[in-house]
Formats: C-alpha cells, sequence, structure tokens
C-alpha cells in the first residue's frame, strides 16, 4: 500500500469491533489498534470492572486510552478499532460504525465471556449509558449520533468477512487501496 490509510471503526461492546477491526487490519495489512479499558486493566492489574468503577469518579481513565489511541493511530497506517473512533480520529480516511440489536449484543458477550444472559444484558445496559454519560461530559460526544459516520452496518446480519468485504469495497470506491 503506497499511501497511508486510517480506518476507524466504532460500536457498542458485543457489536464486533474486535472482531472486524482485526480481521480487516490483517487483510489490509496494517496496525491494528484496538487499547480500551481492557488492555489498560491488563497493564495495570486490575479487572476490567475496577476499571470501570474507577472511571466513573477518574476522568484520567477515559483521556488516557482515548489519547494513546489517536496517539497510535497517527503514527502509521492502521485500523483503530473502539467504542470512540470515529469520533475521535478526525484524520480517518473512512469512518465505520457497528450496529446490533441489544440482544444480539448480550448474547455475543455471553458467547465469549460466559455467565448469565439477564446479568450480562443488564451489565451491557448498565455500561452503555455510563459510557454514553461520560463521552457527553468529558468530550461532548453523543455516541448516540454516528450519522456522519461514512459506513453503518448491521452486524447481526452481516458476517464479520461480509462486513469487511464491505469496508474493502468502500476503501476501493474511494480510491483509498487498490
Amino acid at each position: 500500500m503506497a499511501k497511508e490509510i486510517r480506518v476507524a471503526i466504532s460500536g457498542k461492546s458485543g457489536c464486533g469491533n474486535t472482531t472486524v477491526s482485526t480481521l480487516l487490519a490483517q487483510k489490509l495489512n496494517v496496525s491494528l489498534i484496538n487499547y480500551t479499558f481492557r488492555q489498560l486493566a491488563q497493564e495495570k492489574g486490575m479487572t476490567l470492572a475496577e476499571v470501570i468503577e474507577n472511571a466513573r469518579n477518574d476522568d484520567s481513565y477515559d483521556k488516557f486510552v482515548d489519547n494513546k489511541q489517536v496517539e497510535l493511530a497517527l503514527k502509521s497506517s492502521c485500523v483503530l478499532g473502539s467504542r470512540l473512533a470515529i469520533w475521535m480520529l478526525k484524520e480517518a480516511d473512512l469512518k465505520v460504525y457497528l450496529m446490533a440489536s441489544d440482544e444480539v449484543r448480550a448474547k455475543r458477550i455471553l458467547n465469549r465471556e460466559g455467565g448469565d444472559l439477564q446479568q450480562i444484558a443488564d451489565f451491557t445496559a448498565m455500561r452503555d449509558r455510563e459510557d454514553s454519560a461520560r463521552y457527553l461530559k468529558l468530550y461532548n460526544i453523543d455516541n448516540n449520533d454516528y450519522s456522519f459516520a461514512d459506513l453503518k452496518i448491521d452486524t447481526a446480519v452481516n458476517t464479520p468477512e461480509q462486513i469487511v468485504d464491505i469496508i474493502i469495497a468502500e476503501l476501493k470506491k474511494r480510491n483509498l487501496v487498490d
């Protein structure tokens, strides 16, 4: 790939961000940037729940993760997959928003992490509300308004591979890849 390319992919938990971002980065042969609370928790030796709890009262968690993502994304061609990628990476050549119903998302999280479906659905709904409130407070971003995204894809009706093909077709249409 001669020119640099940056694709930003966002969606709520369980929408397939990580899977689609990983597959797309592999197919484009570019870096994958998916630095999240999960990675921060691992680096700090904390659980995801502890990081989420701390982030409720300490904005530095969000700001660190969000700034780190953009900093990494600006270094070279990449796919940035995160909750706020399409809002935070202004320089993205293509902004993709992935969607799925609350039920689909909860089932995917259950398959990934195990547990009780209702508890996962409740936790995911709580996390969505808290994330939305934080993004609004920290950055004045309404993460339920993704109308500006270049592509909006329902992940419940497309496989991750189909979604990657849709994204690559759009990149080709825009002459961003061969």
